[in-house]
């Protein structure tokens, strides 16, 4: 089982992550955002793994963690905001390629 502070420290660094994560969304640097999403994501398993049973972190931790947990959401949301018009921009290519490839296909049979 980790220690109040050990949980504590992952939470600040998931949230210096998530920091990370919304400055390249920002610059639309998404492969430097999915190098950052794979690091997160790993927290969030050890966390899974070891923050099984709430630990009395007293007030002052309690805080703290709602306070990063809070911050982690609010990054989230920004970060969403930002990859859902490159995502449909992405999916659009997507659908008008697969239509070219349907297209060509029907073309060359005939």
């Amino acid at each position: 089982m980790m220690t109040n502070e050990e949980i504590l420290s992952i939470y600040e660094d998931m949230s210096v992550l998530m920091g990370q994560m919304l400055a390249a969304a920002n610059q639309s640097d998404w492969d430097q955002l999915i190098v950052l999403e794979k690091q997160c994501a790993a927290h969030v398993v050890t966390l899974k793994q070891h923050d099984q049973v709430p630990a009395e972190l007293g007030e002052a931790g309690r805080l703290r963690k709602v306070d990063l947990i809070k911050k982690l959401l609010n990054d989230d949301r920004q970060i969403r905001d930002l990859i859902t018009p490159w995502m449909a921009h992405l999916s659009a290519l997507m659908g008008n390629t697969r239509i070219q490839a349907q297209a060509f296909k029907a073309y060359r049979s005939v």
